[in-house]
């Protein structure tokens, strides 16, 4: 079993479970909402390629994916825990998107709870990484809320799907910094809404 093993963890906004090819029609469903595919920045499966994207994360050893679910129980994205390391004890979350009636709302902020509290809490993690398209602004704001530092920006990365440079806007959040962070999210997710 690779590291770290399968778990589902549960908040009063969402639920991780582990990613199953069970979940491909509901995930079809939830990339429809905002038609997340056409989205230049960031690499979403299309339903059509959501079997192979499945396949794909279930595959590859330093993945440990998840299907993630509303507080109604409705699968509204994936996230997965990446480039793991059991040797460093260093874990990136990534490969995430969230169907379009889902952002802005408690559930990405529950979901990076729950991950980062087992990373560091079960996990004994170092440090947590996050990356995201220089140009993606959304996603590095939503990052930044949660307390992640910028580490630098990897310059022609990597290439999109269309072929195109990108540039890497790497963040982490260390073991050291959790409590702090912890307690931000805490705060955050107890504010009325």
């Amino acid at each position: 079993m690779g590291w770290p093993p399968p778990v589902t963890l549960q908040g009063p906004h969402a639920t991780l479970r582990p990613l199953s090819n069970d979940h491909h029609d509901a995930l079809c469903e939830a990339t429809r909402d905002g038609e997340l595919w056409n989205l230049w920045y960031t690499a979403v499966p299309s339903p059509e390629g959501m079997a192979a994207e499945i396949e794909r994360r279930l595959g590859l050893a330093t993945m440990c994916p998840f299907t993630v679910f509303d507080a109604t129980g409705r699968v509204v994205g994936m996230t997965t825990y990446m480039n793991t390391d059991a040797v460093h004890k260093r874990v990136e979350i990534g490969s995430t998107w969230t169907a379009k009636s889902a952002q802005r709302t408690p559930l990405n902020t529950q979901c990076k709870r729950l991950l980062l509290a087992h990373a560091f809490d079960t996990l004994d993690c170092i440090a947590v990484e996050f990356r995201t398209h220089r140009l993606n602004t959304q996603s590095r704001r939503a990052i930044e809320r949660l307390g992640a530092q910028l580490d630098g920006i990897l310059r022609c990365h990597s290439r999109t799907a269309d072929g195109s440079l990108r540039d890497t806007a790497v963040y982490s959040i260390t073991a050291a910094e959790w409590p702090a962070v912890r307690a931000h999210l805490d705060w955050q997710l107890a504010k009325p809404r």
